[in-house]
């Protein structure tokens, strides 16, 4: 992977993806103690405003040591978070990220989030020079297995970018950088 920034502000016809602030506490905390939010999700039910101020400054931690790229989501008109995204799990010698998303279930099934990963696939493969992008999908999440085969992802039957140790319970999707 190329040197680049891992604090870029991302934009889409209705959206910003922008860095998580300390004035995003109550929403990560709301957002992030949501029962439907969390069905597919392997973590805690809830979430104080202290563990989300924690959580922000963990997060922010992690950008500044090159361990992930995480944006929060917000519509332009609003700058209020509605979700987040993020790129983790690098594999620097095979150019290689795992893509995760999380959206309030107010905005959900509005095509939101379509523009949001698109974005962030765009980023990767374009100003990262990723060569494959990853997700894991617990079994049964069909939104979300919809919203990776809108973008071509396709399932990893055997295992070859994320060991099934890794993967745990998760179904593993990837998707290749386009060839031009």
């Amino acid at each position: 992977m190329q040197p680049y920034d891992f604090t870029p502000v991302l934009e889409t016809k209705r959206l910003q993806l922008r860095s998580l602030v300390a004035e995003d506490a109550e929403a990560i905390s709301i957002l992030r103690s949501d029962p439907q939010v969390n069905t597919y999700l392997n973590r805690p039910a809830t979430l104080s405003m202290e563990e989300a101020t924690a959580y922000i400054s963990k997060i922010a931690t992690g950008i500044q040591q090159h361990n992930w790229m995480y944006w929060a989501i917000a519509v332009k008109v609003s700058p209020g978070l509605i979700g987040t995204i993020c790129l983790w799990n690098f594999v620097p010698e095979n150019d290689k990220a795992e893509i995760g998303y999380e959206l309030s279930p107010a905005y959900q099934g509005k095509g939101l989030m379509q523009e949001a990963v698109e974005a962030v696939i765009r980023f990767g493969f374009e100003e990262m020079k990723l060569q494959l992008i990853t997700a894991l999908v617990k079994p049964g999440n069909e939104k979300s297995l919809q919203l990776l085969e809108r973008h071509h992802f396709r399932p990893d039957h055997f295992n070859h970018y994320v060991s099934k140790e890794e993967a745990g319970e998760f179904v593993v999707h990837y998707l290749l950088k386009p060839v031009i």
